[in-house]
């Protein structure tokens, strides 16, 4: 017998889980839009948490594409000199508005080499899912001594979904934590941390995949409502069947120091 679906909305029909989907704001990095609806666990390390604890300790950090600034925002003691970098203007209104209330500079960067600082101005850069990671640039700006610590997207992360609604993909091995690792070190940076996982993600309704397809645009890079109509009628009738759709997304923690010589 099939599961009842899990989901909040369960009560609402095909198109009008459809039109919530397609019509709720994607903007910034929060996902409490998906509570009810679609889960996913943590990597067991904590990033935020662990995050939150070097920037307490350092005298100059960067947060490399803050998206809204909604996980930057968590830290409880900032360095003295703290600053922020974000692309997407609608990103960029938010990450401005959440943490300059809190004293931090966040600069408009096209997420392009070069970085807009000068050399060796920060001991601690972070990034969380970054979606390019220019290691010369961190290399750069960090100081001797000087930190980078990140979480980052790790290959093949999602692509149930992907391959559901455009078939099967290839291992793009570039996005992949030994890649990272020799990446990191031709720059000149020694990996001290790199940590692996795959977790479970779980969409409970059609609006929910709709709308993680929205935000996570290289999933399905031509994704919309109407060229994918059939197939998203057919992700509905299958998590009406078996209550619930299911991927992996796969993480990984990497901390690289830059040399004291």
């Amino acid at each position: 017998m099939a599961r009842i679906p899990k989901s909040k909305m369960s009560h609402l029909s095909y198109e009008e889980l459809v039109h919530d989907g397609n019509t709720s704001s994607v903007d910034g990095w929060d996902f409490s839009w998906f509570e009810g609806r679609a889960t996913e666990e943590r990597p067991s390390w904590g990033y935020a948490k662990a995050m939150s604890n070097r920037m307490g300790k350092a005298s100059a950090g960067l947060d490399l594409q803050t998206g809204g600034g909604e996980v930057l925002n968590t830290v409880e003691k900032f360095p003295p000199l703290m600053a922020a970098t974000e692309s997407w203007p609608p990103n960029l209104a938010l990450a401005s508005k959440r943490l300059g209330a809190r004293g931090i500079v966040v600069i408009a960067d096209r997420d392009q080499p070069p970085l807009p600082f000068a050399n060796e101005v920060f001991d601690l850069v972070v990034s969380r899912h970054p979606i390019a990671v220019c290691w010369d640039q961190i290399y750069r700006v960090l100081r001797p001594g000087g930190t980078y610590f990140a979480q980052h997207v790790g290959h093949r992360s999602g692509f149930e979904v992907s391959e559901f609604f455009i078939g099967p993909q290839p291992d793009n091995m570039i996005r992949s934590p030994d890649t990272a690792r020799a990446e990191a070190q031709a720059a000149g940076l020694e990996v001290v941390q790199l940590k692996f996982e795959r977790t479970k993600m779980e969409f409970f309704d059609v609006g929910a995949v709709i709308h993680y397809l929205r935000k996570i645009i290289w999933l399905v890079p031509d994704f919309s409502v109407e060229k994918y109509a059939d197939k998203l009628k057919g992700m509905h009738e299958y998590i009406q069947t078996h209550g619930s759709f299911v991927a992996y997304s796969s993480r990984f923690l990497i901390e690289a120091r830059k040399p004291l010589a």
